[in-house]
């Protein structure tokens, strides 16, 4: 089957009642608010509890959600080497997220100065879930984004098939 997008080979999964297809989300992508319960926890210790996310659509992606930098507990983020460009929402910085009993470096990203269109992104954090020990949504624990480059975070309310795993660079 050939997805609404034309790439051969690549069967776009219908989506079920109350499901999303990534392949009906815009490019460029789309940031909208949500107040669904974001919890992400990390060495067994809470560092984010929030209502007050934005998610990042972009066509064959799972949603990434950017928290309040003020959803963090006090000295779990700390500046990380590196950044990187995305040529929707500009240059990206990097950072480790910590607590007392666990440490995961380059965790973590934010965009001190979003592109035009993003504004909503600014003071706002994502993470890779799969550095983290768990990531929620509503209650349901998310899985990572093959890949790893992207961010994604995968719940049930999703459907793909995702960009990110071996042989999709090209999608």
């Amino acid at each position: 089957m050939e997805n609404s997008h034309n790439r051969p080979g690549l069967g776009r999964i219908e989506p079920g009642p109350g499901q999303e297809s990534v392949w009906d989300y815009p490019r460029p992508p789309r940031v909208e608010p949500t107040a669904e319960r974001i919890v992400v926890t990390l060495g067994g210790t809470v560092i984010a509890d929030t209502t007050d996310a934005m998610r990042v659509l972009e066509t064959s992606h799972p949603p990434v959600y950017y928290l309040p930098r003020s959803a963090f507990t006090e000295g779990s983020l700390v500046a990380a080497a590196g950044s990187s460009f995305c040529e929707f929402k500009g240059s990206a910085k990097y950072l480790s997220v910590v607590t007392p009993d666990a440490t995961a470096d380059r965790s973590a990203w934010y965009y001190p100065s979003p592109s035009r269109g993003f504004e909503a992104l600014a003071g706002r954090v994502a993470v890779y879930p799969s550095a983290m020990d768990s990531c929620q949504v509503a209650g349901e624990t998310v899985q990572a984004q093959a890949g790893d480059f992207y961010g994604g975070w995968i719940t049930s309310r999703v459907v793909g098939p995702f960009k990110g795993g071996p042989g999709t660079a090209g999608w």
